[in-house]
């Protein structure tokens, strides 16, 4: 599928791999809504690349469909990526002290890695069916991000690697329910990746798991997620699929 003149939105989009995904699209001709709520970081990169900003919260209806809105009218809307995030709840399933983990943290953790995945999914899929398809009947496609987390989460991982298996399985299914509109399902499932959103502590994540990771031995880097979304976009024959993006790594229970 083409990417240059496709109107084209990126949930997460000011985040470490959304912004990767959305200079990477923007390069290639795509006109781009970064959807996020960090509004100043959104603003800067609207400067930056004279491109659509909208404050957008993923588990609100209202909210997606306006960003949605707002892609539809730059152009014929065929490209969706969602990397964004949230809380996230951890700990053992039940503690040393024996108190079960918390069920309002799951409920957090679910309502913000898969029922908003489930919800940007949904509202782009719609706007995305509304696009003249192409000679080999295409119109768009829908790129999510799970995680390893979601096949072999770790110790304390138990409500995030439920929400990442969640759109993990949610994969395929999807794919099928889209085909009759030519609309294709690719979900990313990234390993360690070395993101702005980790500061100071960056270098010393990279040096712990830099020695785990079989190759290359380093986390993984923004743009390479961004690389990897281009790909799937341009190959038509890519779909209903998860692809791991983690170097071989495979985590370990801690």
């Amino acid at each position: 599928m083409q990417i240059e003149g496709s109107s084209a939105i990126v949930v997460g989009g000011t985040g470490g791999l959304g912004e990767a995904t959305v200079r990477r699209l923007h390069a290639a001709g795509a006109k781009v809504v970064v959807a996020d709520v960090a509004d100043d970081k959104g603003k800067e990169l609207s400067d930056e690349l004279g491109i659509r900003y909208v404050h957008t919260d993923a588990t609100s209806e209202d909210s997606v469909r306006a960003a949605v809105e707002e892609a539809k009218s730059l152009g014929p809307l065929r490209i969706s990526v969602d990397t964004h995030g949230g809380p996230a709840a951890g700990g053992r399933l039940v503690g040393k002290d024996g108190t079960p983990l918390a069920l309002d943290g799951f409920r957090t953790t679910i309502e913000f890695y898969l029922i908003a995945v489930f919800n940007v999914m949904r509202l782009s899929a719609a706007a995305i069916a509304e696009s003249e398809p192409t000679a080999e009947g295409s119109r768009g496609v829908i790129v999510n991000t799970a995680s390893v987390a979601g096949y072999e989460g770790q110790i304390g991982q138990l409500p995030y690697s439920a929400a990442k298996g969640g759109v993990i399985g949610m994969t395929l299914v999807a794919a099928r329910d889209l085909s009759p509109l030519g609309i294709r399902v690719v979900t990313i499932a990234p390993g360690t990746f070395n993101t702005p959103a980790y500061g100071k502590a960056a270098d010393q994540l990279e040096q712990y798991w830099s020695p785990q990771i079989p190759f290359p031995k380093r986390m993984g880097r923004s743009p390479e997620y961004g690389q990897l979304v281009q790909s799937i976009v341009e190959n038509d024959y890519l779909n209903g699929e998860v692809i791991r993006l983690d170097g071989a790594l495979r985590f370990p229970p801690k």
